[in-house]
């Protein structure tokens, strides 16, 4: 008698296992699990994802990718400012990012993207990310531990001051975005940017890394790879050599408080409206005070706000 216990390479394969069934939490209220979208075995030779000139090279060794084999890769020297991207759906990036000067300024190593997917830091078999919220709710929420470990790994080689190196993450409860603040961070040498999912991250994740809360708006995205990608652009245009004319961005609704005064260009007329008389004078004292005449009016009918602060 045989005691092969080996599989026959001509046995079916069996079937792949099926979603989980939703949890009942309350009054017709049930729970759904994101680990099925997860394989049950992630690559071992999976890397974190680099975008522009920077490359991370990771070898590993057969088996499952596990959060200290990542700690392990071996990175080339990053040229330019750097951002690096945790988020569960890497192939987000770049995005809108790797169009026009932001793309060009990619390619030519001014900037560059890594992305750290969250997913390998997941728990158990289909690499768990999230779980149900503490004290009942809807939704699921990233949980401390697997963030915890794909922000080390982001750390990795970065400045441990924040000036340096801020560490943000994108939440609609977050301080507004500001072009000030698009100034202080394309003055770091660069930044980690934590893109949360679902009903958001555990709150103790963002305290134990004192991690700064951000947002885009007084709205709800389904994730903040979006928001990550627009706080990016305004950065990196900010940084020498990205725009083609460093006077634009002095000009620009926002720069000095104001909102930016309109702008014409050819045809002289157009549909019967003609440029103002003044922007083809000639006479660049007449037309820089037109300009501000302008921004003034506008961000008083505008931005109350702004103007009100613009006085100050």
């Amino acid at each position: 008698m045989s005691t092969d216990t080996g599989s026959d390479e001509n046995a079916p394969e069996a079937a792949p296992e099926p979603p989980p069934a939703p949890r009942r939490v309350g009054k017709g209220a049930e729970k759904y699990s994101t680990s099925y979208l997860a394989e049950a075995e992630v690559p071992a030779d999976a890397p974190t994802r680099a975008l522009g000139r920077r490359h991370v090279v990771t070898s590993l060794a057969g088996g499952k990718l596990r959060p200290r084999d990542l700690m392990e890769e071996v990175n080339e020297p990053a040229a330019g400012w750097r951002a690096k991207i945790v988020t569960l759906f890497p192939e987000a990036f770049p995005g809108v990012l790797g169009l026009s000067l932001t793309g060009k300024a990619m390619t030519e190593g001014l900037w560059s993207i890594e992305t750290i997917d969250l997913r390998p830091f997941g728990l158990g078999k289909h690499r768990n990310v999230d779980d149900t919220p503490a004290g009942g709710g809807a939704g699921m929420v990233l949980r401390a531990d697997v963030v915890a470990a794909a922000l080390d790994t982001a750390a990795a080689g970065t400045p441990a001051d924040r000036e340096r190196w801020p560490v943000i993450f994108m939440s609609p409860r977050g301080k507004p975005f500001t072009q000030a603040d698009a100034r202080r961070f394309a003055a770091a040498e660069g930044m980690t940017i934590l893109c949360g999912r679902f009903e958001g991250v555990d709150e103790r994740v963002l305290e134990h890394y004192a991690i700064e809360e951000v947002s885009i708006g007084d709205f709800v995205l389904t994730g903040g790879e979006l928001a990550a990608q627009v706080i990016l652009d305004a950065i990196v245009r900010l940084r020498p050599g990205v725009l083609g004319n460093a006077e634009s961005a002095v000009e620009e609704s926002h720069s000095n408080g104001l909102l930016e005064h309109p702008q014409y260009t050819r045809p002289a007329e157009w549909e019967g409206r003609a440029i103002p008389e003044v922007l083809t004078s000639g006479n660049h004292k007449k037309i820089a005070e037109w300009r501000r005449t302008m921004s003034e009016a506008l961000t008083r009918e505008r931005r109350p706000d702004l103007w009100e602060k613009f006085g100050k």
